[in-house]
């Protein structure tokens, strides 16, 4: 009887894939236009002209209607074909806002607790804030 050959096919190794994580890309509606990045109280806000944003309180003495001008720019897009990223800061680049309300946000309460020692601490916060409606990106 003849012997059967058997046909080998050679084993592939293992292809090492890298996962490649893509950022989501938000859609900025057209009628808005260009907006720009900018850094107030240790955060960042993308802002658009005519856009209302809530922001951690600033230093200084500020009344409702004053001019506020953030000069922490770090991106500029004019909304069609041109985008300014700064290193970090864009020179020059200024967003200019009006104060339209202070405020304090609603009550954070703290509880600390010891079991059996009958020690209970309970401390209650209110974080001030600004709304700021954003008049002129430059």
């Amino acid at each position: 009887m003849p012997i059967a050959k058997k046909e080998t096919k050679p084993i592939k190794k293992a292809e090492k894939k890298e996962k490649i994580s893509k950022a989501k890309k938000t859609k900025i509606p057209a009628e808005k236009g260009g907006f720009a990045v900018i850094e107030a109280g240790g955060k960042q806000y993308r802002v658009f002209v005519g856009d209302v944003i809530k922001i951690e309180i600033i230093k200084g003495e500020h009344k409702e209607g004053d001019q506020i001008v953030f000069d922490k720019v770090l991106l500029i897009d004019n909304g069609k074909d041109v985008t300014d990223i700064g290193t970090p800061y864009i020179e020059g680049a200024k967003v200019v806002g009006t104060l339209s309300e202070i405020g304090r946000n609603p009550k954070v309460t703290v509880i600390k607790y010891k079991q059996k020692s009958r020690y209970l601490k309970k401390n209650g916060h209110r974080q001030p804030y600004f709304k700021i409606k954003i008049d002129k990106i430059s």
